[in-house]
């Protein structure tokens, strides 16, 4: 599977299947208009010996053309918003209780990862800091402060479906639960400059012995 195609996180399925569902009654509708705006112009072509009819639009039987589709694409409007808005709470909104902490740094033109150590508290000695290079374990819950230390970035993984953007002076805070293990891209999708293109990180979601063995390895090399 490619990687855009992997849901790598516990709400990347809950965002596809909205975009599907919005896709599919776009899809629908527009289907649906078009072949009845082709069979209108069907049944109302030009006939030999047949006068044209003037119609003020207000007339019941055509004025139902508009008002009764208007009215389903409403019910369908509906639908859409009440799907987004439960998405948009549970990912922007709703923060579950985190197993851990990361601070993500934006600057140009490359990514900061501050990660906790041995003890699992952000801001403290053990603290590991990494350069386009995060790592998480898998199954476990997330809160990350994203900040930036210049201009606009917008912390990208695609394989969790986080688009978040940083913003000079603000501290964002978000969350994430990675469920496949594996490397996966990083990348700011604002454009912050002349190297802008070249903004990329990877995030290695690790097994918790993996990821236990990368803390302490990354401490020791860290320690005076």
């Amino acid at each position: 599977m490619t990687p855009d195609l992997i849901q790598g996180s516990t709400y990347a399925a809950d965002i596809d299947n909205l975009i599907l569902g919005i896709g599919i009654l776009v899809g629908v509708w527009f289907l649906a208009a078009e072949g009845i705006f082709f069979w209108l112009i069907w049944k109302f072509r030009a006939k030999p010996d047949q006068k044209s009819e003037y119609l003020t639009g207000k007339e019941k039987h055509v004025k139902r053309w508009i008002t009764i589709p208007h009215a389903l694409v409403l019910v369908c409007d509906v639908f859409i918003v009440v799907g987004a808005v439960n998405v948009w709470f549970n990912v922007k909104q709703r923060l579950p209780e985190p197993d851990s902490e990361i601070r993500v740094i934006g600057q140009q033109w490359a990514w900061t990862f501050q990660h906790p150590g041995a003890d699992n508290e952000l801001d403290t000695a053990d603290d590991i800091f990494t350069v386009d290079e995060l790592h998480v374990e898998v199954d476990k819950v997330y809160h990350f402060r994203l900040e930036s230390r210049d201009v606009l970035h917008s912390f990208s993984v695609p394989v969790w479906r986080i688009k978040q953007d940083a913003i000079p002076g603000r501290s964002i805070t978000g969350w994430f639960e990675p469920t496949v293990a594996g490397e996966f891209d990083v990348q700011c999708t604002e454009i912050c400059g002349i190297g802008h293109g070249v903004m990329a990180a990877r995030v290695s979601v690790e097994d918790a012995n993996t990821h236990a063995q990368w803390i302490s390895t990354a401490s020791s090399a860290t320690t005076p």
